[in-house]
């Protein structure tokens, strides 16, 4: 049975439970609304809702380094207190978060922080190379929709796949350390840092790299 939008939202309001767990609920329960409710309590994931409302000004700061310098990441995720800052299951959380920014390279933390100039952009762009196809008006705009959705899911970061557990979303896994924490969490921000990104090497960049190797053999 395929899930409409309309049976998720229903379920979000419900539940209070992410726009993705409300799918997947429903997706592996074949619809039905009262059994995907049941897969959400068992997953604490409708009780982790209930606590995103709740004040989260603690947290920490953590990085993660990779290659020996050459790449380097910076998150902020909050919680409610600084107990549970220093749990290490809230630490191991971060650094978990910390390393998927390193691998997979998120722009943003969630769908909202997207600008809607880009969304109409990349909308735009979609939509010619499916009318280019041929296909009816109503089939273009789902392959637009559809499109877009992978658009979120490839460039926030709550939305991507877990590097460790690709099963599961980083919203998911957060959704999941609310319920076995008990408190509200979440990821503020991110800050990647790629040596010489951005930066066009010149030839003589090299020459020069491979001078100063040389001059510190002599």
């Amino acid at each position: 049975m395929q899930v409409s939008a309309q049976m998720v939202k229903e379920l979000r309001e419900r539940t209070g439970a992410g726009m993705m767990d409300c799918k997947a609920a429903l997706t592996e329960t074949g619809g039905d609304l009262d059994k995907a409710i049941d897969t959400l309590r068992k997953r604490g994931l409708a009780a982790a809702a209930k606590k995103a409302g709740r004040v989260a000004a603690d947290g920490l700061v953590a990085s993660y380094i990779h290659g020996g310098g050459k790449l380097g990441v910076l998150v902020e995720v909050n919680c409610e207190t600084d107990f549970v800052a220093r749990t290490e299951a809230f630490q191991e959380l971060v650094r978990d978060i910390a390393m998927h920014v390193a691998a997979a390279e998120p722009r943003y933390v969630r769908r909202e922080e997207v600008p809607e100039s880009e969304i109409e952009h990349e909308r735009s762009i979609f939509g010619e190379q499916a009318a280019a196809s041929g296909k009816p008006a109503n089939v273009v705009e789902k392959i637009v929709a559809g499109k877009i959705e992978k658009f979120y899911a490839e460039s926030c970061l709550l939305e991507q796949p877990f590097v460790k557990n690709p099963d599961q979303t980083v919203g998911q896994m957060v959704q999941e350390a609310v319920a076995k924490i008990g408190e509200n969490i979440q990821v503020r921000r991110f800050a990647r840092f790629k040596l010489g990104e951005g930066i066009e090497k010149k030839t003589g960049d090299l020459a020069a790299e491979v001078a100063a190797t040389l001059s510190g053999q002599a």
